[in-house]
């Protein structure tokens, strides 16, 4: 298939700047990102959307482009505060954008968001594709690690959370292609604001237990993991898969916790597949 150059959109909702990439047309699929990342991960689905979707990829309040505050109100203003805030926005997104029911499909960070959409607004789930994430809220141990990462972000930058979190996005095999997924990792992960990232942590920390969810997700749901995720590992999703009734599960080879920007030809196929299974 040739590339599809996704198309840059900007809306203004609730009074901010939202960003979003959008590529294809028919059925909607929302694609949302993970941490510390942006819309810029989902470029290797936008650039080849499955025949029949429209993929919308925005880019999550504070992060990417997407602004974190209204203009006039001071940079010192909170701007997201949890995942809640993130799923309203999405929810926001696609009121704006006249749309009911919607596939949704969430990359770690994204399929916390994705499971607050779910429990904010569940009749407007039509399909649900859950990435490399996990129900389970922070235990006590991940708090911590994320109070250090925002200690360090404070003190040395956005340059630290991407030294950090690269070895841990990333499978051995991406890690080891030169040159590779990491620079793109690092370049996506750069162009984010502190501000953005340090409260995207904090909603990440503070983020409610979703495994009572699991078992009310009445929608067709694929789950995806990558073979290599050290952050989920693929028996977290298998977990997932048990408690989700109908759904299926696919295990991406050679792919860490971005599996769909490390391998992403598999990935596409696997997402592909199971979209032209759904019914019309």
């Amino acid at each position: 298939m040739d590339h599809v150059k996704p198309f840059e959109r900007f809306v203004t909702l609730d009074g901010r700047r939202t960003r979003y990439l959008e590529a294809g047309t028919g059925r909607p699929l929302v694609l949302i990102h993970a941490f510390p990342l942006s819309a810029e991960m989902w470029v290797p689905q936008l650039e080849g959307p499955p025949g029949g979707w429209r993929l919308i990829a925005p880019d999550l309040r504070g992060l990417g482009l997407s602004a974190r505050v209204a203009p006039g109100e001071p940079a010192t203003a909170p701007g997201a505060r949890s995942v809640d805030d993130h799923a309203g926005d999405v929810l926001a997104l696609l009121d704006h954008l006249g749309l009911d029911r919607v596939a949704v499909a969430g990359l770690s960070m994204g399929g916390y968001v994705a499971f607050a959409v779910a429990r904010q607004a569940p009749a407007r789930l039509a399909t649900l594709v859950l990435c490399d994430t996990r129900p389970q809220a922070d235990s006590e141990e991940t708090r911590a690690g994320r109070r250090a990462l925002m200690a360090d972000l404070k003190e040395n930058g956005v340059g630290a959370v991407a030294a950090t979190m690269i070895a841990k996005l990333l499978g051995p095999t991406a890690l080891r292609r030169r040159p590779g997924p990491a620079d793109e990792v690092r370049r996506i992960i750069m162009g984010n604001d502190p501000a953005g990232v340090a409260e995207a942590l904090y909603c990440l920390m503070t983020r409610p237990d979703s495994t009572d969810l699991l078992s009310r997700i009445g929608c067709p749901t694929l789950v995806v993991a990558g073979e290599e995720d050290q952050l989920t590992p693929v028996d977290v999703h298998q977990e997932m898969h048990r408690a989700i009734a109908g759904s299926e599960l696919v295990v991406i080879p050679q792919a860490g916790h971005l599996s769909s920007l490390e391998r992403p030809v598999a990935f596409n196929a696997a997402l592909k597949q199971f979209l032209a299974k759904l019914p019309a």
